[in-house]
């Protein structure tokens, strides 16, 4: 495809790729970009783009991936800033801070002892805030299947985590006893 049938042909459907980013991403500049990255990776595969029969499809699709990937990076990066709020409200009481990192790494590691299809639904869900169609798509489980495997996850997660207290404060009852 030589610049003509280019811009003939792809540069067209730019004001509907627009509009569908904007509403995908509700922010006007991110949708440019996205736009933006679309024609770029569009350009660059003009070569294969005549075994194409839709283009308009072809572009909105790429688009559409191209949103997602926004999407999720922003989700990441706001999952890890609320992670880090309750460790910024309490700067002053180092106890908090301390338990907070405990507990925070003793989630991980029992998330760590799942099985692999419960591990990766939890990750997906509760970690990275994904929709359970885009944790379907990922998986290729059904939302059934996902909600069973979370809810199992999330319990096994719950139950460690309350009998590794408790035996921390019946430790901590056999210590104090034995001191007085």
């Amino acid at each position: 495809m030589v610049a003509g049938e280019f811009e003939t042909n792809v540069l067209p459907v730019s004001g509907k790729l627009l509009r569908f980013a904007v509403q995908l991403l509700k922010n006007e500049e991110e949708a440019r970009d996205v736009v933006q990255d679309v024609f770029l990776k569009l350009w660059q595969k003009r070569e294969e783009l005549t075994g194409v029969e839709n283009i308009e499809a072809f572009a909105v699709r790429m688009a559409r991936n191209r949103c997602l990937d926004v999407l999720r990076a922003s989700r990441k990066l706001e999952a890890k800033e609320d992670y880090l709020k309750p460790l910024a409200a309490d700067q002053g009481d180092i106890h908090s801070q301390i338990e907070m990192s405990e507990t925070a790494w003793r989630i991980k590691s029992l998330i760590g002892t799942l099985p692999d299809i419960q591990k990766k639904v939890m990750q997906l869900r509760d970690i990275e805030q994904f929709s359970y169609d885009e944790i379907g798509d990922i998986t290729g489980l059904n939302a059934n299947a996902i909600r069973v495997n979370l809810s199992r996850a999330r319990k096994k997660v719950r139950d460690e985590l309350l009998k590794s207290e408790e035996n921390e404060i019946r430790r901590d009852k056999k210590i104090i006893g034995t001191v007085f």
